[in-house]
């Protein structure tokens, strides 16, 4: 089930993560949900940039 908010859903990634974790290790997987939640945000407002001009802008070959 997905957390309704955000305290609940830090609470699951603090439940999910070994008992040898180091702050280092939570603050990354806070990070990477954050990245995550940001890109799914940006594709469904179709906020997006293609392969194709990503490559062109920074001039790579296509």
């Amino acid at each position: 089930m997905k957390p309704t908010n955000v305290k609940e859903a830090a609470r699951q990634l603090i439940d999910n993560l070994p008992e040898n974790s180091t702050w280092e290790d939570l603050m990354h997987e806070i990070y990477v949900r954050q990245a995550i939640e940001a890109g799914l945000a940006d594709s469904e407002a179709e906020q997006l940039t293609s392969v194709e001009e990503v490559r062109k802008q920074f001039g790579l070959p296509q």
